[in-house]
């Protein structure tokens, strides 16, 4: 039985409200960041105003480049926001190849099968991922906020309420932040 959701997607939390499965009022606990990968190895420059991807673009050095499933993926849909705003989106489409999610995503941008992807900050961060690409972090002014968003859910227990309160407190943010997160200024 589940006690907590955890989500990029604010929409499901929302649903969950609306369905009464809550116990109380949901909390943005973080904010996504976004970050443009490359492997190593990868002629495409990297670099958050996306220029190196122009670049590589115009060259024709890109075959193929990763991002989350923009239809139901929430950092899908920020990557494609990114890419539109940078005025790229024409240009890519067909070189997509979409992860079912953003690990996913993550997974295929930093294999040399394609040139590089748009991902989660966190996961360009992470071990497996920092090791093998390059990254550079996107503004966030570049797509829509990214709100990670939390709930209890009905019957939740004790060990599930002190996580929830937990990370809404400094120390976890401290480490989300230190792992690729925004924190919440509302």
């Amino acid at each position: 039985r589940f006690e907590i959701f955890l989500s990029a997607d604010e929409d499901r939390i929302r649903q969950l409200e609306v369905a009464g499965r809550t116990d109380g009022e949901s909390v943005i606990y973080a904010i996504g960041r976004l970050a443009i990968v490359a492997p190593i190895g990868s002629a495409m420059a990297v670099d958050g105003e996306l220029e190196g991807l122009r670049r590589a673009l115009a060259d024709g050095a890109v075959q193929r480049f990763a991002i989350a499933n923009p239809e139901h993926a929430p950092y899908g849909q920020a990557a494609k926001e990114a890419l539109q705003r940078a005025g790229l989106w024409q240009a890519i489409e067909r070189k997509l190849v979409y992860g079912q999610n953003i690990s996913q995503a993550a997974q295929y941008a930093s294999m040399s099968v394609t040139q590089g992807g748009i991902v989660a900050y966190a996961l360009a961060l992470s071990a497996p991922i920092k090791s093998s690409t390059r990254a550079a972090l996107i503004p966030q002014d570049r797509h829509r906020p990214l709100r990670q968003r939390m709930a209890l859910l009905k019957g939740a227990g004790l060990v599930a309420r002190a996580f929830f309160a937990f990370l809404q407190g400094d120390e976890a943010r401290a480490v989300l932040e230190r792992h690729g997160y925004g924190i919440p200024t509302d």
